[in-house]
């Protein structure tokens, strides 16, 4: 495991709260066609010659333009969390290895870990959640549009967030759940 965990999850936290307010994201689930079209990069759909059998999903460059591959086989919820995670290393600086990120689940890697983070704060922020008073993986499966299992990593996470009620108290966070406000005075 790496040393400075928690420096690495505030890291991947403040930079999808970034992310959310540079991409001006004020509704769940997280639209991701504008974002992706913005961005330029190109979304593939791949099998075991393009994937090895962990991975999810990877990104790749011919030098002129980016691509994200995802597994054909991905549910539209996993697909949208693997887009997610390999924006995020491209977001988080991460550099490529051999041309591309991949999507393992090595959490051991620092920088897997931090991409998996900034998914996740992404398409379920907690301020967000909080704001709209969901507490069950079920709930923020369905308003996220993320998988069940990422729903239920979100929910424990977001009983420890309930449990410290300290929300709201980074600027970013204020500016994303402003940002956030009509959605979940319209949705509570």
């Amino acid at each position: 495991m790496f040393s400075d965990f928690y420096g690495i999850y505030k890291n991947a936290r403040n930079a999808s709260w970034q992310f959310l307010i540079d991409y001006n994201i004020s509704q769940l689930p997280v639209d991701l066609s504008p974002i992706i079209e913005k961005i330029g990069v190109k979304i593939k759909f791949g099998d075991e010659r393009v994937l090895e059998p962990r991975q999810r999903g990877l990104t790749t460059t011919n030098g002129t333009t980016t691509y994200i591959v995802v597994r054909k086989e991905s549910s539209i919820a996993e697909s949208r969390y693997t887009i997610v995670h390999e924006l995020g290393h491209s977001y988080l600086g991460h550099p490529l290895v051999n041309g591309k990120y991949a999507r393992t689940f090595d959490i051991n890697d620092a920088n897997e870990y931090e991409a998996e983070r900034f998914a996740i704060d992404v398409l379920a922020p907690a301020c967000v959640l909080w704001g709209l008073h969901l507490h069950t993986p079920e709930e923020i499966a369905r308003v996220c549009n993320i998988s069940i299992t990422a729903a239920r990593r979100r929910a424990e996470r977001m009983e420890v967030l309930y449990q410290r009620n300290k929300f709201l108290s980074h600027p970013l966070e204020r500016r994303v759940y402003s940002q956030f406000l009509n959605f979940i005075n319209e949705n509570k």
